[in-house]
């Protein structure tokens, strides 16, 4: 997650305190959030900040605000999934950057990319339990204590458009792969540090409203659509080896799922959405 900045307004940083206790399961999905005065007691801050903190997060879809009754927790989003051939598998080299502007070949003589574009690393955070440290944990067939996280952010034309959140069942990580600010293709360097090669297993789509943490990383307002593509890739084997899910910014990107290959008689050719 991101850190704190000094700036951060009070009633944000009451908003991402109430956003981990409901991911901790403190407040869980369908639950009525405590009263405002009992909240202003709990975190000592008055009942305009906590009712400031309250609509930030029901612009981030995380509570409903239901009038004359209470403010509930939301239900996470149901998963709809769909079936691919297997044998259209290709290796996972990290699409993303290659589908994204950022490697888009530059002419010759042309200017290159904005400095600071493409993949850094923004924290290593500890692996504590949260809802997508489960997720990812089920999906990886392991415990949260065996699992290491990065999060990164793609930047393009000299803004984040993407954050990315890896975790693989490896601990500890190279300290190289953890330092802020580190660039590269984290799914190339990931693969790297554990000595295999990976393969997609499944990748799931969908859109959601960026939480407070995504808001403050992609310079967005809370509630901005967000694409967001997850999934497990695996070794040749099938054994899961690496969980990722990337929320990229909908103002900029969509994704498109090809049934012939790209420039085929469909027409359906271009390499500039993310997928």
């Amino acid at each position: 997650m991101a850190t704190h900045r000094s700036d951060t307004p009070l009633y944000r940083r009451l908003a991402r305190q109430l956003q981990e206790r409901i991911d901790a399961g403190t407040y869980p999905a369908g639950s009525r959030l405590p009263s405002e005065p009992e909240l202003s007691a709990d975190f000592g801050v008055n009942r305009l900040t906590v009712r400031q903190a309250v609509a930030e997060l029901e612009r981030a879809a995380v509570l409903e605000i239901r009038r004359g009754v209470g403010t509930f927790v939301r239900p996470p989003a149901v998963r709809v999934s769909i079936a691919v051939d297997p044998r259209s598998q290709r290796f996972d080299l990290g699409s993303v950057h290659r589908a994204l502007p950022l490697d888009t070949p530059v002419p010759e003589g042309a200017a290159g990319t904005v400095e600071g574009d493409g993949e850094a690393v923004v924290a290593a955070p500890a692996v504590g339990g949260c809802a997508e440290d489960d997720e990812a944990a089920r999906q990886l067939g392991c415990s949260v204590g065996e699992l290491s996280r990065v999060d990164t952010v793609i930047r393009i034309g000299g803004r984040p458009r993407v954050a990315n959140s890896y975790w693989v069942p490896t601990r500890p990580l190279p300290a190289e792969l953890r330092r802020p600010g580190r660039p590269g293709n984290m799914v190339l360097a990931l693969a790297g540090a554990a000595g295999v090669e990976l393969e997609y297993d499944w990748r799931a789509f969908g859109a959601i409203g960026a939480d407070l943490a995504d808001a403050e990383l992609l310079g967005v307002p809370p509630g901005t659509p967000l694409l967001v593509r997850e999934g497990v890739s695996c070794t040749p084997d099938g054994t899961p080896a690496l969980y990722v899910r990337r929320r990229i910014d909908g103002s900029s990107a969509r994704f498109v799922l090809h049934y012939r290959e790209p420039g085929g008689a469909d027409g359906a050719g271009g390499s500039g959405p993310a997928r």
